[in-house]
């Protein structure tokens, strides 16, 4: 699934400052995501009005500096209410004999999931992927969560 990015705003942050390295283009998506392998500092920002259909301002993108996965975080519109559905659409589709490094948890005073999730651990996921693909793969992620929290009204 493919998600056409427009008006996108993409930023390289230094992780412990949150310092703005650079703005990027959109050619920058372009780049194979084990860039984030070589520049365990970084994470890649990345705002556009399409997220909106699956109920996201932003994406970041990173390495966890522990685990050395790639991680996707998001803040998710949803209400505090969907707890059960996002927890267990989590557990079922995040695939490892390892430790589920993901966290979920609601913003009350932001009315909103704080999700971060290691792409690792999704099927279909490869190193080899560009951010861009890496990318779409997220939002497909993403759809597949809102879906099952619709499914569940």
């Amino acid at each position: 699934m493919s998600f056409e990015l427009k008006n996108v705003y993409i930023e390289r942050c230094d992780k412990e400052t949150e310092e703005i390295l650079a703005q990027e283009s959109k050619d920058f998506l372009n780049t194979p995501i084990h860039y984030f392998k070589k520049q365990l500092n970084e994470f890649l920002y990345i705002e556009s009005p399409v997220f909106e259909e699956i109920k996201v301002d932003a994406i970041a993108i990173e390495v966890d500096d522990v685990f050395r996965t790639y991680m996707a975080l998001f803040g998710f519109k949803v209400q505090k209410k969907h707890t059960g559905t996002i927890k267990k659409y989590l557990d079922e589709s995040l695939h490892t004999d390892s430790i589920k490094n993901y966290s979920a948890l609601f913003a009350g005073d932001e009315g909103l999931w704080e999700i971060n999730v290691p792409l690792d651990y999704i099927e279909g996921f490869h190193e080899e992927m560009t951010i861009q693909e890496a990318l779409s793969f997220t939002c497909h992620f993403i759809k597949g969560l809102l879906s099952a929290i619709e499914e569940n009204e």
